[in-house]
């Protein structure tokens, strides 16, 4: 995806060498245009796979997701980090270690919305480690339900999450891949 590459080239911000800042367009400002082509990226990937609920986890991954559900009018679903008083009927966990964060986070989603009936896609922001796109798929599994694949918006090739997916068995598209980020720059692969 051109436009998304253009963006995180000119606008995401190295930070110590093996973080990418996107902030300004991603995960704290959001370009709603660009979101909407990344829903439309993803659909015209999975659209002959029967997906009937797109799943994330909050919060940056919820732009990209929303607008994936947009393309495949299905509902989006995102797994929580905390359990809301609200949330009282049961539900899948699974523990999710966030790579920028340095923080685990014990992730839940009900089991009114996940059955075996579904057939999923899951998108996220980031792929590092993988630790997000893993976790969302246990959830997936814990429900029963089979993955389409996995939607990424920004890869940094550089670690270990891509293989991690493909390890399990499971298709992964990535928008935007990063082959390094040394001397604080971004550099794409194919570059």
């Amino acid at each position: 995806m051109e436009l998304l590459q253009q963006k995180v080239k000119e606008d995401g911000v190295v930070i110590d060498g093996g973080i990418l800042k996107v902030d300004s367009f991603l995960n704290h400002q959001i370009d709603a245009k660009l979101m909407h082509e990344i829903g439309k990226t993803f659909y015209e990937t999975y659209k002959d796979e029967n997906v009937t609920k797109i799943l994330t986890i909050e919060a940056s991954g919820i732009a990209p997701a929303i607008m994936a559900a947009l393309h495949f009018d299905v509902p989006c679903l995102f797994a929580k980090k905390a359990q809301p008083s609200t949330l009282t009927e049961e539900v899948y966990q699974t523990d999710i270690h966030s790579y920028t964060k340095n923080k685990t986070n014990h992730v839940i989603i009900s089991k009114k919305f996940l059955n075996e009936n579904d057939r999923v896609l899951i998108i996220d922001d980031f792929l590092a480690n993988g630790e997000a796109a893993l976790g969302l798929y246990d959830l997936v599994d814990q429900a029963g339900a089979s993955c389409a694949g996995v939607g990424i918006v920004v890869e940094k090739s550089f670690q270990k999450g891509y293989q991690r997916l493909i390890d399990k068995g499971l298709s992964v598209t990535s928008l935007c891949r990063i082959a390094s980020l040394d001397n604080n720059q971004v550099t794409l692969v194919g570059e």
